[in-house]
């Protein structure tokens, strides 16, 4: 469906500045679009590593997600602001950080840059590492639960 790949990205990147960030991106909200469009600001690429269903899980519990992995992939790739969407396994991102070697990482501004996952690795070859403004008020939680009480569950 999607020319996703790590060598498309490896051909479309010559010369150009790529930037990652991660996560769950589940119950797509304002606050992941604003944090990816910072983030693409940054360079000129933007990759998403996007956590599978069996990640959100051991992360969030079993009610999460809520919307599947390869339904949050399509979503993310329809924003003009994303590039490439990578769905991993694991519970972090970093061996897809390893393969990706972004020239910089970003999260959103709830994570403090010592936090960053992958962060010692990118600065080890000359990359940043950034932490974005934060947005509050926005959340999945949030809008989860805004549901059920306007739901009267």
């Amino acid at each position: 469906m999607f020319d996703n790949s790590l060598e498309q990205l490896a051909k479309a990147r010559q010369n150009k500045k790529v930037v990652f960030t991660n996560g769950c991106f589940d119950i797509l909200h304002v606050g992941h679009i604003r944090v990816l469009a910072d983030a693409r600001d940054l360079g000129d690429i933007l990759v998403v590593g996007l956590n599978s269903d069996s990640s959100v899980r051991r992360l969030k519990g079993d009610s999460r997600p809520v919307i599947p992995e390869e339904e949050r992939q399509e979503m993310l790739l329809a924003l003009k602001s994303v590039d490439y969407v990578f769905i991993f396994d694991e519970d972090t991102p970093e061996e897809l950080i390893r393969q990706i070697r972004p020239d910089i990482l970003t999260k959103g501004g709830d994570w403090k840059i010592e936090q960053i996952v992958g962060g010692p690795f990118v600065t080890s070859y000359g990359g940043e590492v950034l932490s974005l403004p934060y947005r509050a008020g926005y959340s999945t939680t949030g809008t989860i639960e805004r549901i059920l009480e306007r739901a009267g569950l």
